[in-house]
This record gives C-alpha cells, structure tokens and sequence, in this order.
C-alpha cells in the first residue's frame, strides 16, 4: 500500500482459502505485543501501519500480514497471506490466500533473500526510536521510498556491509518513523527492538503487557474479516 492505500507492485493473486499453517500463533502473539506499542495500528487519518512475516521453512517463500488488515486487533488464517514467487525487476509478487499480501512484501523478500538465517521479519513504527537510529543504524537512502523495487533493492545493498547482518535491524530515512527488525525467529526481532528501545530510549519502560489487555484487543476484532483498513507497509 502506498499512503493513499494502493498497493505499489503489481500482484497475481491466487485467491484460495489459508490454512492454519505454521507460526501462525508466533505471528498473532508478537503482533499483539507491537499493537499494546502502538508500533502496528491505524493512525488518525485511519491508514494502517505495521506488518510481520515468518519464512515457510527453508524456501524463499514467506506468510505475511495483509493487506487492510492493520486496523484489526486479532487476525485469523485468512487475514494473511503466503508470498510464492516474486520478482524486483518487474516490480510483481504472486501470492496465495483471500487477502493481497502487505505492501511492503518485496522488503521482507529482500530481507530473506539477503540472509538466509532470517526466519523473521517486523515492520513497525516508532518515530522517536526512529529518530535516535536514522544514519546510526544502517539506513536506507532518503531518496528511497517505502513499498517499491528501489527499497527492496537498496535493502539487498546494506546487507552488503556486515552492521546490518550483526544488528539486525535497519532504518528508512525515506518512511518517516519506519524500522525493519529480523532474526531467526519472532522473539529475536522482537528482541531486537526491545533493545534497541533500551539503548536509545532511557524514558521507556519495556512493559510486561497483561492478559487483560490482550483480552481487550481480542475482543475488538477477534472475528473481523478482510478488507478493513488500508493497511499501510508503513
């Protein structure tokens, strides 16, 4: 999704039902984390922002947040959708499930291509930590902008040098308060941002976040279908 809400690469979708698959629960459990955050969500102006994914095992293939689904507080199968085949040069992914997989699908794809151990990836915002970390963390080039082939291809570049492999997060200067975090699983790029929070960010205080405020997300939208939201890859 671009800010307007249109998705900027060409997709081939095969619209069939998802399945539960593997991960599913990691992928819901973090997301209810970074949603207590606020780092996931829908901002004033009702764009969604936010999205994660998990490798399908050792393939090039991944199951991701969709799209307009941002805005829902507790996703089912049928709100993700799994990345099969993509291609940077034609600015094109092709996809499995009811839902258009997240705008910022061909970053995540970068993000595996570049690092085989990756199993995980978050796309979140925070603008403070965004700001703490632009150009001291590895950053992408301000000219770049978020959801395009350029961004998936100036990703490939900073895994060229070893910081990013090594920190494991990176930064878009181009997508105001926009962070990327990955690892080999969900609690590692989860952790990573903790981190990087309690590096950067003195005043905050890495909450515990209560089974009573999960309960209120799961209440808000534990039934609701695709096509909410314009989720952003923000």
């Amino acid at each position: 999704m671009s800010e307007t809400g249109l998705v900027k690469f060409r997709c081939q979708q095969v619209a069939v039902e998802m399945p539960r698959f593997a991960g599913f629960a990691e992928l819901n459990r973090y997301r209810r984390k970074l949603l207590v955050l606020g780092m996931i969500g829908v901002d004033a102006s009702g764009v969604g922002f936010g999205n994660l994914s998990i490798r399908n095992g050792a393939t090039p293939r991944f199951y991701i947040t969709g799209s307009a689904t941002a805005g829902i507080s507790e996703l089912m199968p049928a709100h993700y959708a799994k990345v099969v085949a993509y291609d940077f040069v034609r600015n094109w992914l092709e996809c499995e499930g009811i839902t258009v997989a997240s705008s910022e699908s061909l970053t995540h794809a970068a993000v595996y291509e570049s690092d085989p151990t990756a199993r995980a990836v978050i796309h979140c915002h925070d603008k403070k930590l965004w700001a703490a970390l632009l150009d001291e963390a590895p950053t992408t080039p301000k000219r770049v902008e978020y959801g395009t082939p350029e961004m998936a291809y100036a990703v490939r570049r900073l895994f060229e040098a070893p910081e990013v492999r090594r920190r494991k997060i990176f930064v878009m200067a181009a997508h105001d308060g926009g962070l990327v975090t990955f690892g080999r699983d969900l609690q590692e790029a989860f952790g990573i941002l903790k981190n990087e929070m309690g590096s950067h960010l003195k005043d905050v205080k890495h909450r515990h976040v209560p089974n009573s405020e999960l309960r209120k997300f799961s209440r808000a939208g534990a039934f609701a279908r695709p096509g909410g939201q314009a989720e952003q890859a923000i």
